[in-house]
């Protein structure tokens, strides 16, 4: 059983056999030579099945198909561009599989670019990587036309149905540039997350406007419940322009967590960097209160301190205050999952990594097509639920009852 196997070894190693790198790898090399010889006689091979006779075979006359000739096609591959011949038959019903219909480039050449792609990289760089990388003359048209193929992939996962109830659900924004109208506008891209009954998380979906609003939000949740999601117990926000009326309005007795790590963020923009730490050190004892009452009674005490200096501090907590404290109602397992957009931040950072480089993506579809990839990349990831996640998940039950299906 091993003399194939060695025979084969032995015909590869007479095939490299002083061969340089050049050789083997470079513009007319082996492997070219050795891919276009594999790519032909496979098709040669499925030309004989289809008709149902080897080349020449006197058998095959007045049988109704036949050989008729080849065709010529230019095939991108890992070791440069090959040309190739197809074989045809005489009845124009042949379609090979190994290399199909109006396919230009041998597979794994697209999975290479769109991983590429998901990185950050633009088409400019990828076609010069692998140039650089595996001798390959690739355009940027054609990479673009590759990821483009995305586009419809991107709308199935936009559309596709949700589980029916998510503990937790956090939204949040990042700014992307996009032309718009010949302009480069700073466009937001809103990302529902989703925390899973299994504590992973996942990502709802995208959504692009310029500006926010009741109206806006409120297509979201609708768009949520058509994909099947009938309850979330739970939303984390980073603010509240038409939040809640709009979230209510779709999910009446879903409850709303105002994000705490902004709030203080915002905080510190009515106040003089002197001041900042010790602003800060003294908001703490607000959020991390025992309970509501004694909650009140620390941003009593702040403001007692600082009203005189920065009056709006304490205002913009009494303003939210009902969605700023909602958390301290849940035991501390609850509390640390839904206290912050934290869980989302980390995701925001991975996409800003890929627009990095670019200095304004064309048009919508090129930040969904690039935004995903990203995304995909990134969820790779998310292997593990969030930090003592059944002890949460057994709390939710309690607290939410019937709610919370176990």
């Amino acid at each position: 059983m091993s003399k194939p196997q060695n025979r084969a070894e032995e015909l590869l190693d007479e095939l490299l056999k002083n061969k340089s790198v050049e050789e083997i790898t470079g513009k007319d090399g082996l492997l070219k030579q050795l891919t276009k010889a594999l790519v032909e006689r496979a098709m040669q091979a499925e030309m004989t099945q289809h008709i149902g006779y080897e080349k020449n075979d006197p058998s095959g006359k007045n049988t109704g198909n036949s050989r008729n000739g080849t065709s010529k096609k230019t095939l991108a591959t890992d070791s440069g561009d090959i040309e190739i011949n197809i074989p045809r038959d005489r009845n124009g019903d042949f379609e090979p599989r190994i290399i199909e219909k109006h396919q230009t480039r041998f597979t794994g050449f697209d999975d290479k670019i769109l991983s590429m792609y998901a990185r950050g990289m633009t088409t400019r760089d990828i076609a010069e990587h692998l140039k650089d990388i595996y001798n390959v003359d690739v355009s940027a048209e054609l990479i673009s036309q590759v990821t483009n193929e995305v586009l419809d992939e991107v709308k199935a996962w936009q559309n596709r149905s949700l589980d029916p109830v998510y503990p937790i659900v956090y939204l949040d924004a990042i700014r992307v540039p996009i032309r718009d109208n010949g302009h480069v506008v700073q466009k937001a891209v809103y990302m529902a997350v989703g925390i899973k009954m299994s504590g992973i998380k996942e990502v709802l979906g995208l959504w692009i406007e310029q500006t926010e609003g009741a109206k806006f939000w409120l297509q979201i949740m609708t768009e949520l419940k058509n994909r099947n999601v009938n309850d979330i117990l739970i939303v984390v926000v980073d603010g509240l322009t038409g939040l809640p009326e709009a979230i209510n309005a779709v999910y009446p007795e879903t409850r709303i967590q105002l994000c705490i790590v902004h709030q203080i963020r915002n905080a510190g923009k009515y106040v003089s960097y002197k001041d900042r730490k010790i602003v800060c050190a003294d908001l703490k004892p607000i959020y991390t209160a025992v309970n509501e009452s004694e909650a009140l009674a620390a941003l009593d005490n702040f403001a007692k301190k600082w009203d005189a200096k920065y009056p709006m501090i304490s205002r913009s907590w009494r303003n939210n205050w009902n969605h700023l404290t909602m958390f301290l109602a849940y035991p501390p397992d609850i509390r640390k999952a839904i206290y912050t957009t934290n869980a989302i931040e980390s995701i925001n950072n991975g996409l800003k990594k890929a627009l990095r480089n670019r200095a304004s993506l064309p048009n919508d579809d090129a930040a969904f097509k690039l935004l995903y990839l990203a995304l995909q990349n990134l969820s790779k990831k998310w292997t593990m639920p969030i930090v003592n996640w059944g002890c949460a998940l057994h709390q939710f039950a309690i607290i939410f009852e019937n709610r919370v299906p176990m």
